[in-house]
């Protein structure tokens, strides 16, 4: 575990440059360390860098770039603030199931890297608050477009996860109505172009 024994330190952790937009500082507030007084840095930062920057670059950025700003909720935690997370029933899953998930430096059971972010687009907040779009559309836009794992579609400001991982998924499930799995591999609508429903997001 790397041990950070100034504000210099961790000042210097966040100016970690991810992606063109993106630096790790913009990941690692935590409403749960905040409110529990807990620390949420890496232990192994140069692992949380590198998926990070794969999630910024392949994901976050391409988004950014044709839907405007991206507004992130949460991301990055920490094993400390997930375990708490998860035993105070904050939304959180046990640590072992978000290892290369919300926490980037941890390698899952497969020996794989990933990372995922909370994000809002602003842009599709609008449009769906203007019933001229869906949660849908973004979602089959994404799989169309990004080499994205995971999606999970949350009702408070159409908040969705996205997760880049080696070995991706490519899995879409919301928990907006109508609620559960939009895609996976092994269903007929996984496969394909599915432009005809995403026009409305483009529009």
């Amino acid at each position: 575990m790397k041990k950070f024994g100034s504000v210099k330190a961790l000042e210097e952790l966040g100016r970690q440059r991810l992606s063109q937009s993106f630096f790790l500082r913009d990941f690692l507030h935590s409403e749960i360390a905040s409110f529990y007084g807990l620390s949420n840095v890496p232990d192994d930062p140069e692992l949380a860098v590198a998926a990070g920057a794969k999630l910024c670059q392949e994901l976050l950025e391409p988004l950014q770039m044709r839907f405007g700003r991206i507004a992130i909720r949460s991301a990055y935690r920490s094993c400390e603030v997930n375990e708490l997370g998860n035993r105070k029933g904050h939304n959180c899953a046990r640590n072992e199931a978000n290892y290369a998930n919300h926490i980037w430096d941890r390698r899952d059971a497969g020996g794989f890297m990933g990372a995922t972010a909370c994000i809002v687009i602003p842009y599709l907040v609008d449009r769906m608050e203007k019933g001229s779009c869906t949660w849908q559309a973004m979602a089959w836009w994404i799989h169309d477009n990004l080499p994205y794992s995971r999606l999970q579609f949350f009702p408070k400001l159409a908040a969705f996860n996205i997760q880049w991982h080696e070995k991706p998924l490519r899995r879409i499930e919301s928990f907006i109505e109508p609620r559960g799995l939009l895609t996976k591999e092994g269903m007929s609508n996984w496969i394909g172009d599915h432009s005809d429903l995403y026009r409305s997001v483009l529009d």
